[in-house]
């Protein structure tokens, strides 16, 4: 790889930019300043450093946002605020996306990478991997809803959802829940609660597979994963839909 190309994929700088920091002697590989924008390194085995700070090669990027509401799913609106939007200048570099879309007025746990294998792992409608959140539902929510939700539920449009687990957390004329799905139809929580005539008034998703929310990022804010996240995710194992 040219060492322009890489110290721009970083953020470092456009081409030209980047070009001027080698001009001015601030590029060391190997204990040896670069100034050739063509010098080809290794990023894996090659040590570079800038402004005598050690760069460290990225091309795969894993974040966890706490997604806020009125923040779209999406890498990029000419009329809305996006998630890539929220992200430094130097993780947006790297192009991520997000993993799955959460709506607009929807919170909490996020993917954003620019891994397109792994978020083919998740979102392939051939497997089932689990999501979990929590809900605030006007009205009352029963144990026939529990039972309903168990089998299967019919949407508006006539599709059958696959079973779902829904936990009561507290009923009333508003209930708190947690239901756990393995699809991700268009506004498939709210739906399903609108099929056994009630309505999602807050919607905050929990998990996605084996990656949970961390409870100490605000609103709007994320981190990357850790390397045993990344492994967990990587290595989760889903069932294939046969049918």
């Amino acid at each position: 790889m040219r060492i322009d190309k890489m110290l721009a994929n970083l953020g470092f700088g456009s081409r030209k930019e980047v070009k001027k920091l080698l001009k001015d002697g601030a590029v060391i590989v190997n204990s040896k300043v670069i100034k050739d924008s063509k010098y080809q390194i290794n990023p894996e085995t090659d040590t570079v450093l800038l402004h005598g700070e050690e760069v460290e090669y990225r091309d795969k990027i894993y974040f966890m946002m706490n997604k806020p509401p009125g923040v779209i799913s999406a890498t990029e609106d000419v009329r809305e605020k996006t998630v890539i939007d929220l992200l430094e200048v130097e993780d947006a570099v790297l192009e991520p996306f997000p993993v799955g879309r959460l709506d607009k007025d929807t919170e909490g746990l996020l993917l954003i990478t620019n891994d397109g294998q792994l978020a083919h792992k998740l979102l392939s409608p051939k497997k089932h991997v689990p999501k979990t959140y929590f809900a605030v539902i006007e009205g009352q929510v029963t144990d026939e809803d529990v039972r309903v939700f168990e089998k299967g539920v019919t949407l508006d449009d006539g599709y059958e959802t696959k079973p779902g687990k829904l936990t009561i957390l507290s009923s009333g004329k508003r209930s708190e829940i947690e239901l756990t799905i393995t699809e991700g139809k268009f506004h498939q929580v709210k739906r399903m609660f609108q099929a056994v005539s009630k309505q999602v008034v807050f919607l905050k998703r929990l998990t996605m597979g084996p990656l949970r929310l961390d409870d100490t990022l605000e609103l709007g804010e994320y981190r990357e994963l850790a390397d045993d996240e990344v492994e967990q995710l990587r290595s989760y194992e889903v069932k294939e839909d046969q049918n």
